[in-house]
């Protein structure tokens, strides 16, 4: 929801980051790589229940997965394969995080978990599902020309996952209750993303016939 808006604001600081990069030869895979495995250590750190570290990783890693694009567009380098790599490592980031409240305190934490873990198993889907078909049907993606997917909107998007994330590691004792609120909100975009996605192939197969 709010990514239309915030993504725009990042770009200038973004490319100034990945300037010096550039010079150095970096890619963005390895940027994309480096972020990774960086943020994947918020999986044992949460596990034990270190979560300003675990809070610095993620803010390290969703700093690197803007980077990564910014210097794929600065280098000419945008390709599918590092748009695939690049969502295909944040799902499981994403994952990882929630993982690591649940085994935080299995007992207080893990209904929680599961439920996010659910409904983000239904954000993914349905958003790479749709950037496949809209890839096929050549759909045009208005709002986020410098994605690698077509980005199908909702209420629950990158900006709202970070914010959540962040207020999960500032408020850990109340995870329970923030999880279940976030994964409805993600159930949401789902359903609406279902329903906007199929009648948007459709208006978009009627029109082309």
């Amino acid at each position: 929801m709010l990514d239309r808006w915030t993504m725009p604001l990042t770009h200038r600081p973004l490319k100034r980051l990945a300037q010096p990069l550039h010079r150095l030869q970096i890619t963005p895979d390895q940027v994309t790589l480096g972020a990774f495995l960086i943020g994947m250590m918020a999986l044992p750190l949460l596990a034990w229940e270190q979560y300003g570290l675990a809070l610095v990783v993620i803010v390290l890693n969703r700093l690197g997965d803007g980077v990564d694009g910014a210097l794929a567009r600065l280098s000419g380098q945008t390709s599918d394969a590092g748009g695939f790599l690049d969502i295909g490592l944040d799902f499981v980031f994403y994952a990882a995080v929630v993982l690591g409240f649940a085994l935080a305190n299995p007992e207080q934490n893990a209904l929680a978990a599961c439920l996010l873990l659910f409904a983000f198993i239904g954000t993914g889907t349905s958003f790479l599902a749709f950037a496949i078909a809209a890839k096929q049907q050549a759909i045009e993606r208005p709002n986020f020309p410098n994605k690698a997917f077509y980005y199908l909107e909702g209420l629950t998007e990158g900006t709202e996952t970070v914010l959540a994330l962040v207020i999960f590691c500032l408020l850990p004792n109340h995870f329970p209750t923030l999880a279940t609120l976030f994964a409805i909100a993600c159930l949401m975009t789902v359903a609406t993303r279902l329903w906007g996605g199929y009648w948007t192939l459709r208006r978009h197969m009627a029109d082309a016939e």
